[in-house]
This record gives structure tokens, C-alpha cells and sequence, in this order.
């Protein structure tokens, strides 16, 4: 315990790794051992959902515990990174916007980090932020990696180290987890409890094979890749990622992405050693999840949610990993299937490390520890799942899937227990009418309750191009749109 009484936490988050992409999931082609060793020894969620399909959306309302229509972060930040013009020296670097002026999308809205400090935890920060302003240190961390743009490629980063930027020619993902490994070692000789957020780029596009250690596109070579469908294009896709459009595409995707999520696991894998290596795996609890999940070649799309427009709420986009590796875990290797979300890490995180803090009125979590110490047992509340991108919303309820596209002529309703692949629409069928319309009252009463009226998604242009800008203001969503 090294005499400490609040457990360290450690919160690795992955960039657009679904929930179909580790080898404890049932992915046969894919190789995760460290991942696959945290599900043996801790706990592991099969319906854990993202707030929203796509990345700056979902890592608002993981650290503040709200949702996208109450935070205002409606797409993934395009604007608003950073001040480019304290950086001069980076003019010469591609697509290095020295126009860019800096937006803290989160201002006046308290992360969980800002409550662990004021409870007395060191926090760091090792890896992507992107939620505005990503050169400054956010309130409540003491120590700030991250990457200057946002996102980034994986040999030319951009890194941000404590507010001075340079441009390494190593591999991003370890340069992340080596940084993680330093905030170990310094802030496990500390008396303070710590908390440290890794956050991996991996397994982002780009894929192609120059963008990757050999040894880890080798593993993929000869792969046959029958873990992922190899579909028509879906004839709504647009043109947000690389498209696997052929079969020569298709495989450079899928090995670059699977070669992506394998070193970072091995990353994950080093981390772990450290911990025994200095006897703190008795007193750290590990969490590991993803920002939103990932269509490759799922029902014929490339890309998360907005991979097709408007965009997609299928499993395969809004299912992310989530596994809980607690000290004297009483129920290793089990899995919950009880749908939770991204919204209700805020309070579980919060609960884990002891501190007192009671979710705000508009914070729609709830603890996940009771789920965690009895994965199998469910809580005292509706099984209900709700999602967001811009003017499309989604809720999962008793085994159905209902989805809402409010800029288009048409919606979507599934049944999950008999379609799990989601290929039939049931909207249009007169059947089940009713059941649509009570889901959609229920969908609509719950993000009454739990949005701001100036950020609500319904009211801006989002096409899955990008935020430049505040929700609110003029002009602050990229209306460019290319279908494939």
C-alpha cells in the first residue's frame, strides 16, 4: 500500500478503438495481451457506450461529466488549439495553422481532475487533450504532455511539454507512454496519492505502413482479417478517413490500425511492469477505455461517427472498451453486460479515489462501482443508454436501438436482441410505431433535462468536418462535406 490510503489511478485512453478491437472481445485476429491481461485481472465492460462518436465530443464529457449539449463541444476541435503564433518555429510544419488562436472549449466547466487535486491528488497528463488551448496546463494537473494540435502523425508530432513545443521524429506512441513512465517514478516517491492520464493517439488514422514500427505491421502480414467485415460502401460515407475501398486499401487500414493498437498495448504492458516493479500495483487502480468506437469496413463504413453523414450511431461507432483492474479485485475476469456510459466516469473516478463530491444537476452519471464490485447484479436504476452527434441522437433501451436524424428524412430503429448487426430498419414499419414515438419521448425528456439551450446539438450545422469555434458562434462548424 506504500502507506498511502487512496489508491493511485491510472486512466488509459485509447483514439478510436472500438470495442471489437481486443482479443479478450472475441477479435481473433487481433493482438492485445496486456489488454487482455487487465480484463483477466480486473473487470470488463461489454456495453460501455461513448457519449458521443467522435473524439472531442466524447473527452469533454469524460472529464466534466456532461454531455456534448450541455458543454458545448458539439465536433472534434479544428480551431481553438492553440496560439500558433507563439511558435514560429513550427511555420514549416504541414498543415500547421498559424492562424489558429486559442479556445478552452471546457472555460467554467470542472473537470474531475480539478476535484482530485482539490482532494489531494497529484495529476498528470501524458498524451492527447484536444479539448482547446492544448499548449496551456489545465487547472488541477501539475504536470502537462501532450500534443500541441490535438491530433497529430505518428512520426512528425507535435509536442507540447509543459508549454514549450518541438516536433520529435519518434513514434508518438511511445513517446507518450515513456513520459507516462517518468510521472510514475517521480510522483510515486511523493506522499500525495497520484492520478495520471495516458492518452494514446493509437489507433488514429493515419495506417499507412510508413506511419508504423515494422515490428509491430509484421505481426498483421499475413493476417486474413476475417474479424472485421469486408462490406460494399456504405452509400452514405463521406470523406472524413481513409477509405478501405478496395481490397489493397482495406488490408494497408487494417494493418496499420491493428498495428496501432498493439504497440500501444505493449505500452499498456510496460506500464503494468513498472507498477509491480515498484510494488504499486497493490494500491493503483487501472482504467482502460477508448474516446468513441470505429467503423473499419463495419456495415460498409470507414470512419466513427462521422464517417457518414448525417452520422451513424451504429454498435460498432458507439461501443468502447472499458476494463476496471481494481487492488484485491473479488471478481476477476468477469464480464458486465449491463449498458453504462462515458457520462458516468465522473462520479465512478471520483468514488474510487474517496472524495465526497455529489454530481451536479446537470451531470447524468452514476457510479459504476457497485457494477464493478458485482459486475453480474445491475443498479438500482433504468437500463438506459443516450447518445449524441450534433442533430442526430440515439437511446438504447430494453434491447432497442432508436435513432433521430433531425437534418434528415429519415430514422432508424433496431432490434438489438434479434438483429444484433443492425441490418434492418424497423422505423418505417408500421409495427412498431408506437414503440418509436415512446422511445423518442423518453430521448427527448432526458436531453431536455440535461442540456444548455445555447449548446444544444439539435440547433448547429455539425457535418463531421470539425469545430472551429464556441457552439454558439457564427460560423463555428466546417459546412465542406465530400461524399466518398
Amino acid at each position: 500500500m506504500n502507506g498511502k490510503q487512496k489508491p493511485n489511478i491510472i486512466f488509459i485512453l485509447m483514439d478510436d478503438q472500438g470495442a471489437w478491437a481486443m482479443g479478450c472481445a472475441g477479435n481473433t485476429d487481433i493482438q492485445t495481451p496486456s489488454m487482455d491481461r487487465l480484463a483477466r485481472e480486473g473487470v470488463r465492460f461489454d456495453q460501455f457506450h461513448c457519449a458521443s462518436p467522435v473524439c472531442s465530443p466524447a473527452r469533454a464529457s469524460i472529464v466534466t461529466g456532461q454531455i456534448p449539449s450541455c458543454h458545448g463541444v458539439q465536433d472534434w476541435i479544428s480551431g481553438g488549439n492553440l496560439d500558433a503564433w507563439k511558435y514560429p518555429q513550427m511555420a514549416e510544419l504541414k498543415d500547421f495553422d498559424m492562424n489558429d488562436r486559442a479556445i478552452d472549449y471546457l472555460a467554467g466547466h470542472k473537470t474531475y481532475m480539478e476535484v482530485l487535486a482539490e482532494n489531494g491528488y497529484v495529476c498528470a497528463l501524458s498524451g492527447k487533450w484536444h479539448l482547446g488551448d492544448n499548449a496551456a496546463r489545465k487547472k488541477g494537473f501539475s504536470r502537462w504532455y501532450t500534443i500541441g494540435r490535438g491530433g497529430c502523425r505518428y512520426y512528425s508530432p507535435d509536442i507540447c511539454d509543459e508549454g514549450e513545443m518541438s516536433v520529435s521524429d519518434r513514434y508518438v506512441t511511445d513517446l507518450i507512454t515513456e513520459r507516462a513512465l517518468d510521472d510514475i517514478r517521480e510522483l510515486a516517491d511523493g506522499e500525495a496519492p497520484f492520478y495520471l492520464s495516458v492518452h494514446y493517439t493509437a489507433p488514429h488514422s493515419p495506417w499507412n505502413p510508413e506511419e508504423h514500427p515494422r515490428e509491430f505491421l509484421e505481426i498483421y502480414k499475413d493476417c486474413s482479417f476475417e474479424s472485421t467485415p469486408d462490406l460494399p460502401l456504405n452509400p452514405r460515407q463521406i470523406n472524413t478517413c481513409p477509405v478501405g475501398d478496395t481490397k489493397e486499401k482495406r488490408r494497408e487500414n487494417l494493418t496499420g490500425y491493428y498495428a496501432a493498437v498493439s504497440a500501444a498495448d505493449a505500452g499498456v504492458g510496460r506500464i503494468l511492469k513498472l507498477l509491480e516493479d515498484k510494488g504499486l500495483a497493490e494500491n493503483t487502480v487501472v482504467i482502460f477505455t477508448a474516446d468513441n468506437g470505429m467503423n473499419m469496413g463495419h456495415h460498409g463504413i470507414w470512419g466513427k461517427g462521422n464517417g457518414t453523414f448525417p452520422p451513424n450511431m451504429f454498435e460498432s461507432a458507439v461501443k468502447v472498451p472499458f476494463i476496471v483492474r481494481m487492488p484485491e479485485c473479488g471478481h476477476k475476469g468477469e464480464v458486465c453486460h449491463t449498458p453504462v456510459s462515458q457520462y458516468d466516469i465522473y462520479p465512478t473516478i471520483l468514488e474510487l479515489a474517496g472524495c465526497q463530491a455529489v454530481p451536479g444537476p446537470m451531470q447524468p452519471g452514476t457510479s459504476l462501482l457497485p457494477l464493478i464490485q458485482n459486475p453480474l447484479g445491475q443498479k438500482d436504476r433504468d437500463i438506459v443508454v443516450y447518445d449524441e452527434y450534433g442533430r442526430t441522437r440515439m437511446i438504447k433501451k430494453n434491447g432497442y436501438k432508436f435513432i433521430r436524424h433531425y437534418e434528415a428524412d429519415f430514422n432508424e430503429l433496431y432490434d438489438l436482441k434479434s438483429d444484433p448487426d443492425e441490418s434492418v430498419n424497423l422505423w418505417d414499419n408500421g409495427g412498431y410505431k408506437e414503440l418509436a414515438a415512446e422511445m423518442e419521448c423518453d430521448m427527448e425528456e432526458w436531453f431536455e433535462k440535461y442540456s444548455v439551450p445555447e449548446c444544444d446539438g439539435r440547433k448547429h450545422a455539425v457535418t463531421g468536418r470539425g469545430q472551429k469555434d464556441l457552439c454558439y458562434k457564427e460560423g463555428a462548424f466546417d459546412q465542406s462535406m465530400e461524399y466518398v
